[in-house]
């Protein structure tokens, strides 16, 4: 999956510096969307990499099927993966360009893993802090997992703050075990 991503990474940048150059942020998601979506189905994605047919049908076939959602530049976009045998990248690219796009919109999704319940105003409490820590507006999402005993972990993106009494216990294991 690594490879994957790696891969995806180029065109996803190169889309994303085209609908910023172009203040077209919001449709090119929209694009994007729709084809990681219609890549995903069943059917198409037993079509992507099949051996009977070509990459120019493949092309032709997903712009035929999106005919009048997608735009132009969407159509070229579908043919230049389709040409490099990159069309079950869509997924993938679509989810670099949102990291992108968050980004340069200074905005993070944040998901909040808590042993118990949070209520309401423990829930803007928790999001002001982590919107001042990361100095971004956040989009929160809350779990539940009984399992971590008390406490909670906050993950965005690559940064995980784990303040649950599982967390603190398997760190002190950590210290007695070295």
């Amino acid at each position: 999956m690594a490879e994957l991503s790696t891969a995806a990474r180029p065109y996803a940048k190169a889309l994303f510096r085209l609908a910023l150059a172009e203040s077209r942020l919001p449709a090119w998601s929209a694009t994007l969307a729709l084809l990681a979506d219609t890549a995903k189905l069943p059917q198409v994605a037993d079509l992507i990499g099949h051996p009977a047919l070509t990459r120019p049908q493949l092309a032709a076939m997903l712009c035929d099927v999106l005919k009048g959602k997608l735009d132009h530049e969407g159509e070229n976009l579908v043919r230049l993966l389709a040409e490099n045998g990159r069309l079950k990248l869509l997924p993938l690219i679509r989810e670099e360009f949102e990291a992108f796009k968050a980004e340069a919109e200074k905005r993070a999704e944040v998901e909040v893993t808590a042993a118990a319940p949070v209520d309401a105003a423990q829930q803007t409490v928790l999001a002001e802090a982590v919107k001042r820590r990361l100095s971004l507006d956040v989009k929160m999402s809350w779990k539940t997992d009984p399992a971590l005993l008390a406490g909670a972990i906050v993950r965005c993106g690559d940064l995980v703050i784990d303040g649950s009494v599982a967390g603190e216990l398997e760190r002190l294991r950590h210290v007695i075990a070295a």
